[in-house]
Order: structure tokens, then C-alpha cells, then sequence
């Protein structure tokens, strides 16, 4: 092997395109080792098309990688469902920043324009994450990428809204809804809950016929405008004779009545509540129980109207402050107290969010029926278990899901409105014609988009053509990709869209297909950095996964990420641990290297003959991490998988197999066809390296011949007798070598030594002395059935061992040994001196105290181990 230095990111680049040229990715790139009946399929989570790749994404699809990369070694046609989602919010966001820098407005430019701008950010955009994805090595089919507002994907969208729409699963009405001033719509899970220091404003709301008052906290005065009522609890023995009675609105000649209701927590505040039916989620419920009137005081943009009478025009929160002012002039104002409470943000833009009663379209909460029952009977699997109690608890509460945003940039919403006979109907097409109901050609489409969410939750078959049409039949799907591929083996990505998008693709592909999207659900924890702190750009702890690559390349980074993906446990990443993960590359390269400066290349152990004791020890060796990692690997438990690689390679293979062959010199041609076996086990977890030295050490490269990812992974797993005999060679080596330490011989060749080990045959012997001697360092190694004395020994767990001491002048050894004891005798005295000592005891600080007893409990133990010396060589 030439010295020149692996170079990763050179390699990396080189092999990725070779793999991805010559069609490896793509569903039949294995034909030669595909298996009848066996398929794979997992779906890419598409990565917003305006995004940058994070850690976050780079451990999804590092571990989506992973379990692809070894369905299709092991035979399975495999598809990894590769796209990017048009983030309907994101993308409007940018491009609008993009107009008000150069000075215009979307309106400005109108609708057909602004969508002109917003694909062309689209096409400058969108390779960005994919480009920064192939850096990480991953293999996903990307002849068959996908985009959520393709044309096949725009039809299938069609189909699925008109299906529902037309089923009554769709609906559109006056809802109360999530209202971000400058997003529009939200659900209700597009919303962040953050602790707020706020205020709790106490008001007078006078009696109407002047006979006094009654005191109203509230965090939010700017609503009191859209009050309809002030209620109490029916039980609350302050109020009661106050049912009924009518109080003005401070600053307002509306009159309002007192009611009674249940809602009230009479312990809370002063047990009078403000009802403002269309701007409290609760007083809504309220409204609609008491028939009250819904007085909706601000626009869309968060403006004061009409209602708010002398504040009309002012911005909703910038509003506060000045009603309260005006409030306290008129004194209205009795206290105002400090107060924490929960303020929703809109998870996009940070706005406070508004209940907002509008006209939205919503998927009746019924549609997840179904797809709830299947999962608690066991269709779909969660990984790690507890998932289950999380998806249970949420879609236990579920509402109506509002799927209207008002934006521009999306899937337009295919309902139609007939300006002649007002007859709204949901259809397929472009630009439908005609009113189906009275023929007039004046129609108009709704101009909302919807959720990016619902397209995404069709993900799982859409891909595979379900609703496409024939355009892109052959080119993005094949005809049976449903049949192939539907329901997919496993979905892989993080908890924190387990509603969002999991929970969603569930009720969607149970509710088109009969059938839930997914066999397995794996949902990873967090990556946070060292200390466990989230990555956030302010903290300063952000890791950029393409710096990594670049420092430490891809291998390293996908190793470390995997190695620490314990299923439900956050991962604390840090350069500390991709350093170690360096240090296992240089590793394999430099075992490598050791194998090929006895033999230049070496066979492939598919028809290979082992045949060395050392050999054999190794293979069995092999074949138990192949077990384990497959286990490990088909139960997703991927930092185990990479474990038991990393004991096997380094541990086992490099310290012990490679320093064992000193001994056997005949045995390196059978340690390298197992290297390379161990290549392809490490394969999924590093692709480059474990694709160079597998054709390093074959003599090979990957221009003149078939890459290590679609040969077959390694599969057998029966153990060998030869693993006892080798467990008493390492045993007896390293107890050898403790004895040596005890004479001062460490790193000397010392004359003779003898192992003391249970019944073996006289053949094993043969086959142990030369390892142990070479290893050992040790003229001659004898086997003994009685304890040798006049000798030093080392008791192991498999034997024991002696060296004899005749020949060895252990004076200057015991004079050393003498001396450490006198002195170890020496501090011993003067510790315990002083801790018998009453008066020191009770004066000395705590920390001193516990100091001394820890240095004379070490000092007792030093002193034994001297005293058990000297025994054994007097």
C-alpha cells in the first residue's frame, strides 16, 4: 500500500459520483444480489426547499443511510424516496423580504408575477440542500426526486382534496382559528408556547344603573371592546344576586349582562370574567353556549376598528399602553400586577398569535379515525415504544385541522365559486369551464393555498404515483410502485414532527390506501452540543455538519452521529468525540497498511478457505459482530450496531488479531480477506473509506470494477471451537505480562515463564506456546499442573501464571519495594496521627478532613499491594 495519506474529501467526491452515475441509488442498482419477495422502502422527509442542512438533518439522513444502505446489500430492491418540500410560509417569507429590498410589494407586482419570483427562488434554491446532502455520502434514488408542487404531485394534491371535499371531510365555515397578523392561518401545532413576564390589568366595569361596580382582570385590555358579556360561576356565592345585571364597557356606552357559567375558576383573579367571544379560544365556547354576539375588533393585519371607538387605527399590541393610559386617566384602572403567563408565537415569524374567528377550510377530525385504531392495534410500530403514549394523548385531543393559509405561494385551493348562482364546487381541473350547476362561465377560485402540511402528508404513496396521472410514468415511478412499496418498511425522522407531519401521513395514507403508510416508526431525539445545551446561533454552539465534513469528513461525522443515536436519548456532540472517530479511521487505514506490508492483495472470503487456527479464531470472531449488528441494525438500535463494529475492529481485529499474526505469519491472507468482510460489515456507517481499502487491499479500484455497496453483506454467524483456545492465548499473555511488571521486566525478553490452566490436550498446547511466547516476550513457555514455587505469579481468569525468580537478581527489586513501604509506613502514621487527633478533628474544615481520610485509605491500599509484593519474591 503506497504511504500517501487517505484523503477524504478528495475520495469522497470522486466515489460519490461514480456511485451515483453508474445508478447504485436507484431501485434495481443491486439487481445482481436482489432477492425474490424482498423489498425496501423509506421516504426521504422533505427538506424545505429554501433550507440549509442542520445537524438535525444530518442525523436523519445519516441513519436513513444507514438502514439503506444495508436493506440493499442484504438483497432487498430497495427504494429511499428522495424530495423537497416548497415550505409555503418559508419561501413567501423570502421572497417577499426580496421585493421590499428592492422597493415593490407582492401586491405591488400581483399574484401571477410574484409566483414567477417565487419559482425562480425555487430553481436557485433548491439543489442547495440536495448539493450539501450528497457531501454526507447518502443514497437515496435521486433519478426519482420529487418536489411537493410538481405537476404529478400538483394532480395528486387535487385528487385527495376533491376526494374529501366531495366525501363532506372537508368543509369550510367560520371557525375560531390560530391568526398570526402577518402569516394568516395557523393550526393549532404551528404555534409555540413561551413564557411571557406580563401584566394582570384590574378593571372597573360600572353597574348600568350607576349602584356601583364589579372588578375584571385581564391580561389582554386591548379585547375589552369585543365584550359581549362578564361572567361568574353559577356557585359562587360573591355574585350571585348579580346575575342578570347589565355593566358598561369603561370608555363605551355599550351595555353588557352579567351571566353565569361553569368555565369560571372561582379561586382565580377576582371570579369575574370579561367574555370577548371572537378573541378568547374559551370564550368562543362561551359565546356559542349563551348565544352571545361575536364582536371581532381587529382586522386581519391586527388593526383596531370601528368597536375600539377613539383607538380605531392603532396596531393591536402597540395599542395596549395607550387604552391603558386613557383607562387610568378616567380611572378606570383599580391595580395592575405582574403576571407570567403562556403567549403563543407563530412558529415561523415569532408574531403573537391571535384567536381569530375567520372563513377557513379544515379536515374534519374524523378522517384520523381509522388510522388511530390501526395504530393501537399494532399496524404501525414505535421506536422507541413510549411514542405510542405521546401520538395517543395528542390525537386523543384532536380538533378540526384548518388547511387554509393565506398566501400566494402553494397548492391553490381547487374550489370554485359561480358568480352567477353562487354554487361552489371542488374540481381537478385548471380552469374548469363552466358552472356544473348553471353553465355561466363567471367563476372564480378560491384564492387560498393550502397547508404545506397536507401535501406532505400524502408523501408515502403520492411519490409512488398515486394520483399522478401517466406524466411522469417510468421517469419519477414505475406502474407498480404501489404494490412494491406501499405500505413503506420504515420511517425515520425526529420526534418533533411526530404531529406535524407523522400523525398526519397516517390519516392520509390509512384513509386513500386502506392501509397505514409504514410498518416501523424510528424517532430520533435531539442533537445538542457537549453540555446539553440546544444549538442555537445566539448561544455560539451551533456545529455546522458540512464543517465537519470538511475537518473531519463524512465517514467520521456519520459515525459519530450513529454511534451516539441511542433510541429516546439526545445526542451531545462535540469535536472530542469526532477526534476519537478520526482515530478509528486512521485505524482501518493503518491495518491496512500493516496487512499489505506482508501480502499485496488479498481474497474475497465468499469461497475461501480458512484454514489457520488464527484464522478460524478470527472468523468466529467475524461471525458473532456480524450477528449482533444485524440484530442490532433490524431492531434500529444503530449507536449498538456501531459499538459492537467499533469492539470488533479495533479490539478485537486490530489489537489482537494483527498482533497475534506476528506469531503466524502464515495466517495474514486469511486476516485480510476477514478485513475486508469487516469493510462491508462497516460499510452502511462509512462508506468512502470502507470502499477504498476494500479495493486496496483486493488490488482493485472502483473505476475497473463494481463498488463494496452492492456486494452482499456479510451473513454467517456460527461460532467455532477455536474461540476457547484463543481466549486462554490472550489470558495467559497479558497475565504474563502483569507478572513481568512485578520483577521490573516489562518490556524485556525474560528467559522462561509457566501457565497453569485446567485440563487441555497436548494439541492445543502446541498450537498456544508460540503466541504466548512471542507476544509474552519469553524464551521458553511451559505448560504445569502445580503451582511453580521461588517465583512470581499472576492469577488470571482462564490460568495462572509464573516466572521464575532463581535466575533474576531480585535484590535491587526488594531494596525499591522495601523503600516504597517505609515510606508508604511513614505517611500512614503521620494520617492517622492526625485524624486520631480530637483536637484536629474538631477544627479542621470538612474538606480537609475528608482530604486526609481519602490520602490515608490510598496510602493503606498502596501498602498492601507493596506487601503482597515482597512476598511473593521473598
Amino acid at each position: 500500500m503506497s504511504d500517501n495519506k487517505y484523503n477524504p474529501q478528495e475520495i469522497e467526491n470522486k466515489y460519490y459520483k461514480t456511485w451515483e452515475d453508474r445508478g447504485y441509488f436507484e431501485i434495481d442498482g443491486n439487481k445482481e444480489i436482489q432477492e425474490d419477495g424482498k423489498t425496501f422502502a423509506i421516504m426521504m422527509p422533505p427538506p424545505n426547499v429554501t433550507g440549509r442542512l442542520h445537524i438535525g438533518h444530518a442525523l436523519t439522513f445519516t441513519l436513513q443511510d444507514i438502514i439503506t444502505r444495508y436493506k440493499r446489500m442484504d438483497g432487498h430492491k430497495t427504494l429511499w424516496q428522495p424530495g423537497t418540500d416548497h415550505a409555503g410560509i418559508a419561501t413567501q417569507n423570502v421572497v417577499e423580504k426580496q421585493l421590499l429590498a428592492e422597493g415593490t410589494t407582492k401586491e405591488e407586482i400581483g399574484r401571477e408575477a410574484f409566483l414567477e419570483r417565487a419559482w425562480k427562488w425555487k430553481e436557485e434554491s433548491a439543489g442547495i440542500m440536495t448539493t450539501q446532502l450528497r457531501k454526507m455520502g447518502v443514497s437515496p434514488a435521486w433519478k426519482r426526486e420529487r418536489f411537493t408542487m410538481d405537476d404529478g404531485l400538483q394532480k395528486s394534491v387535487k385528487e385527495a382534496f376533491v376526494h374529501l371535499y366531495n366525501q363532506g371531510l372537508i368543509v369550510r365555515g367560520n371557525y375560531m382559528v390560530n391568526w398570526c397578523t402577518h402569516d394568516g392561518a395557523l393550526s393549532d401545532i404551528e404555534v409555540e408556547y413561551e413564557d411571557h413576564d406580563g401584566k394582570f390589568y384590574h378593571i372597573k366595569y360600572p353597574f348600568a344603573d350607576g349602584s356601583g361596580f364589579v372588578e375584571v382582570a385581564t391580561t389582554r385590555p386591548e379585547t375589552y371592546f369585543g365584550d359581549t358579556a362578564v361572567m361568574v360561576h353559577p356557585e359562587d356565592e360573591r355574585y350571585k344576586d348579580l346575575i342578570g345585571k347589565k355593566v358598561k364597557l369603561p370608555l363605551l356606552d355599550r351595555e353588557v349582562a352579567i351571566i353565569a357559567d361553569e368555565h369560571v375558576d372561582m379561586e382565580f383573579g377576582t371570579g369575574v370574567v370579561k367574555v370577548t367571544p371572537a378573541h378568547d379560544q374559551n370564550d368562543y365556547e362561551v359565546g356559542k353556549r349563551h348565544d352571545l354576539e361575536f364582536i371581532t375588533v381587529f382586522d386581519e393585519k391586527g388593526i383596531l376598528n370601528e368597536y375600539a371607538g377613539e383607538f380605531q387605527g392603532l396596531e393591536r399590541l402597540e395599542s395596549r399602553d395607550v387604552i391603558v393610559k386613557r383607562l387610568e386617566e378616567e380611572g378606570f384602572i383599580i391595580k395592575i400586577e405582574d403576571h407570567k403567563h403562556q403567549v403563543g408565537h407563530c412558529y415561523r415569524c415569532k408574531n403573537v398569535v391571535e384567536p381569530y374567528i375567520s372563513k377557513q377550510w379544515f379536515v374534519r377530525k374524523e378522517v384520523a379515525a381509522e388510522s388511530i385504531k390501526k395504530t393501537n392495534e399494532g399496524e404501525a410500530k414505535f421506536f422507541p415504544p413510549h411514542w405510542i403514549n405521546s401520538y395517543n394523548s395528542w390525537m386523543g385531543d384532536l380538533r378540526d385541522w384548518c388547511i387554509s393559509r393565506q398566501l400566494w405561494w402553494g397548492h391553490q385551493i381547487p374550489v370554485f365559486y359561480c358568480d352567477e348562482c353562487d354554487h361552489e364546487f371542488a374540481s381537478q381541473e385548471e380552469h374548469p369551464s363552466a358552472c356544473p350547476k348553471c353553465a355561466s362561465k363567471k367563476i372564480t377560485q378560491d384564492p387560498d393555498v393550502l397547508d404545506t402540511w397536507f401535501s406532505s402528508a400524502l408523501w408515502p404513496f403520492s411519490t409512488l404515483g398515486w394520483g399522478n396521472g401517466d406524466a411522469e410514468m417510468d421517469k419519477l415511478f414505475k406502474s407498480d410502485d404501489l404494490k412494491e412499496f406501499y405500505p413503506n418498511a420504515l420511517l425515520i425522522t425526529g420526534f418533533d414532527i411526530l404531529f406535524f407531519w407523522v400523525a398526519r401521513m397516517m390519516m392520509m395514507g390509512e384513509n386513500f390506501m386502506g392501509e397505514l403508510p409504514f410498518k416501523d416508526i424510528y424517532l430520533h431525539a435531539l442533537v445538542r452540543d457537549e453540555n446539553g445545551q440546544k444549538m442555537s446561533k445566539s448561544k455560539g454552539n451551533v456545529i455546522d455538519p458540512l464543517d465537519m465534513v470538511n475537518k473531519y469528513s463524512a465517514d467520521v461525522l456519520r459515525f459519530t452521529l450513529a454511534i451516539s443515536a441511542a433510541q429516546g436519548r439526545d445526542i451531545r456532540m462535540s469535536e472530542e468525540k469526532l477526534e476519537l472517530n478520526r482515530n478509528f479511521t486512521n485505524k482501518l487505514y493503518n491495518a491496512t497498511k500493516f496487512l499489505q506490508m506482508n501480502v499485496d492483495t488479498f481474497p474475497d472470503m465468499g469461497g475461501f478457505c480458512i484454514e489457520t487456527p488464527l484464522g478460524k479464531y478470527m472468523t468466529s470472531r467475524l461471525n458473532q459482530a456480524t450477528k449482533e449488528v444485524r440484530a442490532q441494525l433490524d431492531e434500529y438500535k444503530f449507536n449498538d450496531a456501531a459499538t459492537t463494529l467499533y469492539r470488533f475492529i479495533w479490539n478485537e481485529f486490530c489489537d489482537w488479531g494483527i498482533e497475534l499474526s506476528k506469531a503466524d505469519k502464515s495466517s495474514i491472507v486469511e486476516l485480510g480477506a476477514i478485513f475486508k468482510e469487516a469493510m462491508k460489515l462497516l460499510h452502511p456507517f462509512m462508506p468512502f473509506i470502507t470502499e477504498h481499502l476494500y479495493h486496496q487491499l483486493s488490488g482493485t479500484t472502483l473505476e475497473d470494477s463494481d463498488s463494496i455497496m452492492i456486494k452482499k453483506y456479510p451473513f454467517k454467524t456460527k461460532q467455532r471451537k477455536e474461540e476457547e483456545t484463543f481466549a486462554i492465548i490472550m489470558d495467559a499473555i497479558v497475565s504474563i505480562r502483569r507478572a513481568k511488571v512485578l520483577v521490573d521486566m516489562a518490556n524485556q525478553k525474560i528467559e522462561k515463564a509457566y501457565v497453569k490452566v485446567d485440563a487441555i490436550s497436548d494439541e492445543d498446547k502446541a498450537l498456544m506456546l508460540p503466541f504466548i511466547a512471542k507476544l509474552a516476550k519469553v524464551e521458553t513457555v511451559e505448560f504445569t499442573d502445580v503451582k511453580i514455587e521461588n517465583g512470581v505469579s499472576d492469577i488470571s481468569d482462564k490460568c495462572e501464571t509464573f516466572i521464575p525468580t532463581d535466575s533474576i537478581d531480585l535484590t535491587p527489586i526488594i531494596n525499591k519495594l522495601t523503600k516504597q513501604a517505609e515510606k508508604l509506613d511513614k505517611e500512614i502514621g503521620k494520617l492517622s496521627g492526625m485524624l486520631n487527633n480530637e483536637r484536629f478533628v474538631a477544627n479542621a474544615p470538612e474538606d480537609v478532613l475528608a482530604k486526609n481520610r481519602e490520602a490515608l485509605a490510598e496510602a493503606e491500599d498502596k501498602k498492601a499491594k507493596v506487601t503482597e509484593q515482597l512476598q511473593s519474591l521473598q
